[in-house]
């Protein structure tokens, strides 16, 4: 197999089948597999209600995320070792269609990405990460820690904020106005919280610092409700229906089961309206999920392959993110994708095949059975620090104050710019500027390493004096739109003065239709000057790009001369030229 092949194939369960078939799979790998599943199942319950919660809907359904999609994905994907469920990433784009739509909007969005997914794997499209500038990741990832962290003041401060705004300086007004007002008892219990999660590395124990946090800040604030303290938490928050019409607290004790996602809530626990207008309105925002879960899935599996040494399958991984999340809306699960950490910790606790982060959704399965109960007294204060520590974590600040530093003014601007329009507007906007202000920041400096040297007297090339009417010039660089117009536009003044231009084109590998076009007008200006054109040297691809536009030579206008040497044999009384340089003497 090439070591690009992984770009490029596509097959359901392609890690399953590495790692098991391919591998030999062994009671032994099972062991540290369940070690690893284990470990990780831990650390998702806390975290994939958290997630869910600051998406915009109840708990369990970060659960049942965790759950199916995890489960799925990992049984179908292409990458060995990614633990997919809810992740801060998606937390800015579910928000507001949660608000919007209600449970109802977002599940059927989550359905409509999946089906996006699929299209892209089937279109073999996984490589294409590789074209994602990391100025554009990093803007929108900082962007969304800063988005994540605002959202948690509310809880970390114990406000009460009726309706939080949509706009982001509103958003800071809001919390600014409601500040004054804050919850000490509330405030404690984060502050506690947040503490452990920042102290508890410095200890060397191998337990992940967010379940110690957890539980203390929940400790902490059983004692303080125990003194009347009015601490919220999960259980005071959040309610369902059970079957009997009576209402419980929490998390429902119950397995995910199927629904339609049109049956569930809209918004504000009104019937949902599933119809072609609604539909429209959900189209964009389920492609920004499908576009986010591709990048944040398919970064975790090159950093997993860098951990590893291993290779995952591009488009198999789509293709297992697009099914998990086809059919995880069915049973109440809000978009997957693979999480960073989280596989990064299954990495470290020894796995060895997809079969661990299978192990973990089940060990979350088991969590919601046996643990509502427990996980209704979690604070609400609490999980806000650990959302906190999350969006940090997610911002990657280090990286992002590195590219600031270091980074050529062209990529600052592009992370400033796709930074501020996710904090201000959206994440979708801002991916879209980014990649196309990156695009174009490229194209501005790739066009401007384009250059054109008059070597009419270089005696590198040439050692006799050349009439006075005749002109060489060498061009280096691409001949695409945005640098052939210059170029053929200078090259066009001298028409007036010179009987005869010599084009060396050795330096130009990329002759595109708009340089193409450039170099017609630049014929149509010499036969309207009677101006002779000779073309020397040319390559590959644009002799292929001339030979499709079935471009000829023109009598006493346009010429071709496979080498410098043979062009400069028209000029009068010229007898060779200096060999020094073999480029120009092939």
């Amino acid at each position: 197999m090439s070591h690009s092949a992984h770009l490029f194939s596509l097959r359901i369960a392609h890690a399953l089948s590495e790692a098991c078939v391919k591998d030999k799979y062994s009671f032994k790998r099972f062991g540290q597999d369940l070690m690893a599943g284990l470990t990780v199942g831990i650390i998702a319950i806390p975290l994939a209600m958290a997630l869910a919660i600051a998406s915009g809907v109840a708990p369990q359904y970060g659960l049942y995320t965790a759950i199916v999609g995890g489960f799925i994905i990992a049984m179908t994907g292409g990458s060995r070792y990614s633990v997919s469920g809810p992740t801060a990433a998606f937390v800015v784009l579910l928000y507001p269609i949660a608000q919007q739509f209600g449970l109802a909007g977002l599940l059927i969005a989550t359905v409509m990405s999946g089906m996006m997914l699929v299209a892209m794997a089937m279109l073999r499209l996984g490589r294409l990460i590789l074209y994602i500038p990391e100025s554009v990741t990093l803007g929108f990832t900082a962007g969304i820690g800063v988005v994540i962290a605002t959202l948690q003041l509310k809880d970390f401060f114990g406000l009460h904020i009726e309706h939080m705004p949509e706009q982001y300086f509103a958003k800071l007004m809001a919390l600014g106005q409601a500040l004054p007002a804050l919850h000490l008892p509330s405030l404690l219990v984060a502050a506690a919280t947040l503490a452990t999660m920042l102290l508890w590395p410095r200890l060397k124990i191998p337990v992940p610092a967010h379940l110690p946090a957890i539980v203390l800040g929940s400790i902490l604030a059983l004692v303080l409700n125990a003194m009347g303290a009015d601490i919220e938490t999960i259980g005071t928050r959040f309610h369902y229906q059970l079957s009997d019409g009576s209402v419980g607290t929490g998390i429902p004790a119950v397995l995910p089961h199927f629904e339609w996602p049109w049956l569930q809530t809209g918004a504000n626990g009104q019937t949902f309206e599933f119809n072609l207008a609604t539909f429209q309105a959900l189209l964009p925002a389920a492609f920004a999920i499908a576009m986010l879960g591709a990048i944040e899935s398919l970064l975790c599996a090159v950093v997993l392959d860098g951990m590893t040494g291993k290779r995952h399958s591009a488009n198999s991984e789509l293709l297992g993110q697009g099914i998990g999340n086809i059919i995880a809306p069915f049973f109440g699960g809000i978009p997957a994708t693979a999480a960073i950490a989280r596989s990064a910790a299954n990495v470290k606790a020894g796995a060895q095949s997809p079969i661990a982060s299978m192990i973990h959704a089940i060990v979350v399965l088991v969590g919601l059975v046996a643990l509502a109960g427990v996980l209704a007294y979690l604070p609400m204060s609490a999980m806000a620090a650990l959302l906190l520590v999350v969006a940090w974590n997610m911002s990657e600040a280090p990286k992002a104050v590195h590219l600031l530093k270091t980074a050529p003014t062209s990529d600052i601007l592009v992370f400033l710019s796709c930074f501020s329009l996710t904090v201000i507007f959206d994440m979708v906007i801002a991916i879209s500027v980014g990649i196309i202000l990156a695009a174009l920041l490229f194209m501005k400096e790739i066009a401007e390493m384009t250059k054109l040297y008059d070597i009419s007297s270089n005696k590198r090339y040439i050692d006799q004096p050349l009439p006075a009417d005749w002109a060489v010039l060498k061009i280096n660089g691409p001949l695409f739109f945005a640098a052939a117009d210059r170029i053929f536009a200078e090259i066009a003044s001298l028409t007036q003065d010179k009987q005869v231009i010599v084009l060396y084109l050795d330096g130009v590998s990329i002759l595109d239709a708009g340089g193409l076009a450039a170099l017609n007008k630049l014929i149509e200006k010499c036969k309207h000057n009677h101006t002779k054109l000779i073309i020397a040297d040319l390559q590959f691809q644009p002799i292929r790009t001339l030979a499709r536009a079935k471009v000829q030579p023109i009598e006493g206008i346009l010429k071709f001369y496979p080498t410098l040497r043979e062009a400069l044999a028209e000029a009068p009384s010229f007898e060779h030229i200096v060999e020094s340089n073999p480029a120009a003497t092939h």
